[in-house]
């Protein structure tokens, strides 16, 4: 399926040689900035600056017009006025570049005719040249695996996906990817999408071998019928999470004058994403959060939820609430075993805590970290329940414990994590004690346990995926009906 992309595609996520045009010595100019990421990413192929006044840049000779690079040129980035892009389109194909990133805006999107018109020129000479477009007005390609990147970090290469026709969008989601641990295969903005647009890169991403879960955010398409038909399709093959911008009258509008996209209703927009099992998210926070437990929670098969909502002090209205929240996001909160709550009130006794599910274990830190760790293994290994999301308060908790006692306790999050074949999710609210939360955070982000920064954030992220496991169990079961049927048929 789509496998023709991976070979069309090659010399957009993995080029062996990259031009910048627009760069200079000046290094505030924003081509220079390229050349400048690029080489601090590593990028493993030759770079070449291009621009008028000639110079150096990071020890890279400048060269004054792109038919004077010496060597082959798979990709250029362009970051130029729009008045000169024929031309250059001309040098690209003169040099046989095999693909364009147009950084340059100043199309469609300003709305005016002129802009439509350069586009139709720009696609015009692209496709007598032999050349792919990405964009224009874009940041183009993220691939942290060949250093490639927009931005000035990058981070470890990984298994998510995602495509953006926005891109300050993008660049949020490799920040955040890099802060979460959400380790990208790929990622791309797109821009206007005059030549290659989100069609394309969800077909490519489809493909891919090294992306499992694709995220993507859409402003709108030229192009409707085929967009629906390729995200039923990769939505078949890959979890799909979309989230689509300009919902509103007034987001629709900023849309156009962002990247010149036409929008539709958003009922239809839904309506198509539940036909074609797409999962639809509403905002930056729930795109990333489904994206960050996606890959996280591989072994996850049930959809009894244990919640642990008090490590010490503060825990019986965190249950209450975090119960809450989770049933209204449709998970399931069994009552524990009566052997476990046995247990339980054996190790804490009955009063100041709750041991149905939520449960609140404060009683623990009257009796120490072994008593704790106990009683969180029984929580855990009791036989209703698949998953366990744990309620960690650093405020609440540095005081009783220490750092050295809270180091303890993620120490247990993560050998117990390896242990018991749950899934485990933490919950980690922001609070004054910022340093040492965010510590624990990346310890525990670093270990493959998924944080949030909410018990909300949490259960809405547990519930897509539950939502998506459930499709993909329907539709074994619908499979596996309709063998038996034709085997019975055969038979008689």
């Amino acid at each position: 399926m789509f496998e023709e992309k991976l070979k069309e595609f090659e010399s957009i996520f993995y080029p062996k040689s990259i031009a910048v045009v627009g760069a200079s010595s000046n290094t505030r100019k924003i081509g220079s900035g390229w050349v400048s990421t690029l080489i601090s990413a590593g990028f493993p192929g030759p770079i070449y600056p291009v621009g008028s006044s000639g110079g150096r840049i990071a020890g890279l000779e400048i060269f004054p017009e792109l038919r004077l690079v010496p060597g082959e040129i798979d990709y250029a980035i362009v970051a130029i006025p729009s008045r000169s892009v024929l031309g250059l389109l001309d040098d690209c194909a003169a040099k046989k570049v095999k693909a364009v990133q147009f950084f340059t805006a100043g199309f469609s999107e300003i709305g005016k005719p002129e802009g439509y018109k350069l586009e139709k020129q720009m696609l015009e000479k692209a496709r007598q040249g032999g050349i792919r477009i990405v964009g224009p007005n874009c940041i183009g390609v993220y691939c942290p695996e060949h250093k490639m990147t927009p931005l000035g970090r990058i981070g470890e290469s990984g298994s998510v996906g995602f495509v953006s026709q926005s891109g300050g969008v993008a660049a949020k989601l490799m920040e955040i990817g890099i802060a979460r641990h959400i380790n990208y295969s790929k990622g791309v903005s797109f821009g206007n999408g005059i030549d290659l647009d989100a069609s394309d890169f969800l077909q490519y991403l489809a493909a891919d071998p090294k992306t499992t879960v694709i995220g993507a955010y859409l402003e709108g398409t030229r192009d409707g019928s085929r967009l629906f038909n390729t995200i039923k399709v990769v939505a078949r093959a890959k979890p799909l999470v979309v989230w689509k911008g300009g919902r509103t009258e007034v987001g629709a509008q900023a849309a156009m004058s962002h990247t010149g996209s036409l929008s539709s209703s958003a009922a239809i927009w839904s309506a198509m994403f539940r036909q074609s099992g797409a999962i639809e998210v509403h905002s930056l926070e729930e795109l990333t959060d489904t994206l960050h437990i996606f890959p996280q929670i591989r072994c996850w098969q049930g959809i009894g939820t244990a919640i642990i909502g008090g490590l010490a002090d503060g825990g019986g209205g965190i249950s209450v609430s975090a119960g809450d929240v989770c049933v209204e996001n449709g998970l399931e909160i069994p009552p524990l075993s009566p052997e476990t709550k046995q247990e339980l009130t054996r190790l804490l006794g009955e009063a100041g805590s709750i041991f149905r599910n939520p449960v609140d274990l404060s009683q623990a830190q009257t009796r120490g970290l072994t008593t704790l760790f106990q009683a969180i293994n029984l929580v855990a290994g009791d036989h209703v329940t698949d998953i366990v999301l744990i309620q960690e308060d650093v405020d609440i908790l540095l005081p009783i414990y220490s750092w050295k006692g809270l180091k303890e306790i993620n120490e247990f999050f993560i050998e117990l994590e390896g242990k018991i074949n749950k899934p485990i999710i933490v919950v980690l609210p922001p609070g004054s004690a910022e340093p040492e939360r965010l510590q624990i955070d990346q310890k525990l982000l670093a270990s493959s346990i998924p944080v949030f920064a909410s018990m909300e954030r949490a259960a809405k992220a547990i519930s897509r995926f539950n939502q998506y496991s459930c499709r993909q169990e329907s539709k074994v079961s619908h499979k596996r009906a309709a063998t038996l049927r034709k085997s019975d048929k055969a038979r008689q």
